[in-house]
């Protein structure tokens, strides 16, 4: 064997396995398709972020009628997590059971909370997470505190916060993985400026896959991490029982390494398509993929942006401290959940015309700009068969998706425009995301205890192939609406733990 265990992709899943598994000893490999994200003053230039797409993947992929379109993904070290907002939040206890929403049900787990539980303890504890607990109504049962006081709101936000909790509101501090001393903020390595969300951090203070635990792990001697290398295909032994190599393919061609244990952490959807790429003819449909479950039951969230105009100059700064869950399980007439509300980083105007629903002139978005408050409303979809992931007959990614549960997602955003309206704004544009975001991708190959509806086991290793794990997003069977990277960190570390006793 050339390694004891191999883990393709570097983002939160892989990463965090190989930082859990570093201090082992073991012989490991972590394969990143793209390289380090540069360092470079492009890292805080919203030009070239929003307008110019610098850092996103150099591919298109398909959607149902077989058109390209430009996924907002990137294959860095520390993956998607480069460019995310750093809000690592819990699944609600309520999330892991059956729950019932306008378009059916959002299915429990074969976990419960409380068995997960201390890996979310673990995983904030890794990525630094600044919060306030006690003021989230929906907030679940916490065996300790989080490790860092919450970041605190700017005035015109925290004046915001006053004026919501007035109408009956519990606004909240948004629970961020940051590298701020917020008693000693001249020790931070953590600015508070305004290119956190979505930019990389040029300061490596947002605790990303990269910074948090790739950077570690490989201080290892025993870690070893290949970038620019994309995994190909896995070959089974002649039985398909096990994974006997990976294919690579670099600047110099093909070549194959072998490991006791393989683990594919690509991303939702490219795992599935590393998967499906990978059929022989024992598993002629797809590896693992005797349930035909493999690429289906691709969730995204309902995401929308909400651009909230008032006469008022908003000049904060550091803009995505607060968060609102009032109605994350229901609604003031609705006995159905709604979903969370949290701001976002600031919007310049740069990321407005992005976002706008018509041309405009700069010199109108930059007013826009200067007076809003700017939301980010997330509603839970639900698993559907049928929203999957294929691969056309020239190994294209082809994306089946439908939207579900809209209903709910739009009664959020007219209760937010309600409350804002209240504040004394006047003016509101909101923009539902469309295919190309695909910045919460999970549940691809889910899963469970039955290998007819699931892919993974428990531990999430495939039920066909007894050296094959999938530790990314790809293992959720529902998502609620959080956003899900600290569930995916605080997996990985569960699955770690599983992973030391078979090495």
């Amino acid at each position: 064997m050339d390694y004891d265990i191999i883990i393709i992709g570097a983002g939160a899943g892989g990463g965090t396995l190989a930082y859990a598994l570093a201090n082992t000893g073991k012989r490991i490999l972590l394969i990143e398709r793209g390289g380090y994200l540069p360092r470079e003053k492009e890292n805080w230039d919203a030009d070239e972020i929003f307008l110019q797409g610098r850092y996103q993947a150099p591919e298109q992929w398909l959607d149902a009628q077989s058109r390209p379109f430009d996924p907002q993904a990137y294959y860095l070290v520390g993956g998607n997590t480069k460019f995310y907002g750093a809000a690592l939040q819990r699944m609600r206890a309520e999330d892991f059971e059956d729950l019932h929403h306008v378009d059916g049900v959002s299915p429990g787990w074969p976990l419960t909370y409380d068995e997960f539980e201390t890996y979310y303890t673990q995983a904030e504890s890794l990525f630094k997470i600044h919060g306030q607990q006690g003021e989230d109504p929906t907030e679940p049962p916490m065996s300790a505190d989080y490790p860092f006081p919450a970041l605190p709101h700017e005035p015109r936000i925290q004046a915001v916060s006053n004026r919501l909790a007035a109408q009956g509101l519990n606004p909240v501090h948004l629970t961020l993985a940051v590298d701020r001393n917020v008693e000693q903020p001249h020790q931070s390595a953590c600015i508070r400026c305004d290119t956190c969300d979505p930019y990389p951090c040029l300061l490596n203070a947002k605790l990303d896959a990269q910074t948090a635990c790739v950077d570690p792990a490989v201080q290892h001697d025993n870690v070893t991490l290949l970038t620019n290398t994309q995994v190909t295909r896995l070959l089974t032994t002649a039985d398909g029982r096990h994974i006997d190599r990976v294919e690579i393919a670099t600047d110099r061609g093909l070549s194959t390494l072998s490991a006791q244990v393989v683990v594919v952490a690509c991303g939702a959807i490219n795992s599935a398509a590393l998967l499906l790429k990978s059929a022989n003819a024992q598993h002629p449909h797809g590896l693992a993929n005797r349930s035909d479950q493999v690429g289906r039951n691709l969730m995204k969230h309902n995401h929308s942006a909400l651009i909230a105009i008032a006469p008022a100059v908003n000049s904060t700064v550091f803009q995505k401290t607060l968060g609102i869950h009032d109605y994350y399980f229901n609604g003031p007439s609705q006995d159905y959940p709604l979903g969370q509300i949290q701001l976002t980083g600031k919007a310049k105007w740069q990321r407005l015309k992005q976002m706008a629903p018509t041309d405009m002139t700069q010199a109108w978005l930059e007013y826009l700009s200067k007076h809003s408050v700017d939301w980010w409303v997330t509603t839970e979809d639900l698993p559907r068969a049928d929203n999957r992931v294929e691969l056309t007959h020239d190994g294209k990614i082809q994306v089946h998706f439908t939207p579900n549960n809209l209903k709910p997602h739009m009664e959020l955003i007219s209760l937010l425009e309600q409350h804002l309206k209240e504040l004394d704004f006047y003016l509101f544009w909101h923009q539902r995301m469309d295919l190309s975001v695909f910045w919460h991708q999970v549940g691809t190959c889910r899963f469970g205890t039955d290998p007819q509806t699931s892919v993974l086991d428990v531990n999430c290793r495939t039920h066909d192939v007894e050296n094959l794990y999938v530790v990314d997003a790809s293992f959720l069977p529902s998502m609620g609406a959080m956003n899900p990277t600290l569930t995916i960190v605080a997996n990985a570390l569960r699955v770690a733990g599983q992973l030391k006793a078979v090495l």
